[in-house]
């Protein structure tokens, strides 16, 4: 990937240092990959997640879709990815999967997608709600959960159905909340 040219520089200090050149056709980039993807996945209803891309060329890609990612999808992706990549001048390692559902969400169409799903929101505050995800806008999400109060003149608690409306600048990290003892989930 690099080429040293045989040249050298000197810096202000006196020492030397060699001069390499990157020869950019030959790097995998971020920006190359997500055009691929982007690419692959126009006209779907599949949705980029995420992609990383390591400094020795490990490339990894998640994507989603409404009604999930089947196996064949992420093989087809993958194929399309390396068909327009050169193994000869690029050594590269890929792994496209499904986002996960214990992963946290990282892009607005996740929330979209799992609407009236019992969910699990960490504020930036440390605070956590889990409970039914209602609403989603662009900048922000509608949540309903049960919680304890005190009610009465003796501070009996009792529990009460509350919403809440929180920002998306307030969100740390939400995920799907899977619970064997409620049938929320989808």
């Amino acid at each position: 990937m690099y080429i040293c040219s045989g040249f050298f520089l000197t810096n202000a200090q006196g020492t030397i240092r060699p001069f390499f050149i990157i020869d950019m056709e030959s790097v995998v980039t971020k920006e190359r990959i997500t055009q691929l993807v982007e690419q692959f996945i126009a006209g779907s209803d599949l949705f980029l997640v995420d992609i990383t891309v390591s400094p020795t060329a490990q490339i990894s890609v998640a994507i989603d879709s409404g009604q999930g990612v089947d196996i064949d999808r992420c093989v087809a992706l993958s194929r399309h990815i390396e068909g327009n990549l050169n193994r000869e001048e690029e050594d590269f390692e890929l792994t496209v999967a499904s986002a996960g559902l214990s992963e946290p969400f990282k892009v607005y169409r996740q929330y979209e997608k799992n609407k009236g799903r019992y969910v699990a929101i960490v504020l930036t505050t440390g605070e956590k709600f889990v409970g039914t995800l209602l609403d989603v806008t662009p900048d922000e999400v509608q949540i309903e959960y049960e919680e304890t109060v005190k009610a009465g003149p003796k501070g009996k608690k009792k529990k009460v159905i509350t919403q809440k409306t929180i920002t998306f600048a307030d969100i740390k990290r939400t995920t799907v909340e899977i619970s064997m003892k409620s049938n929320k989930t989808k």
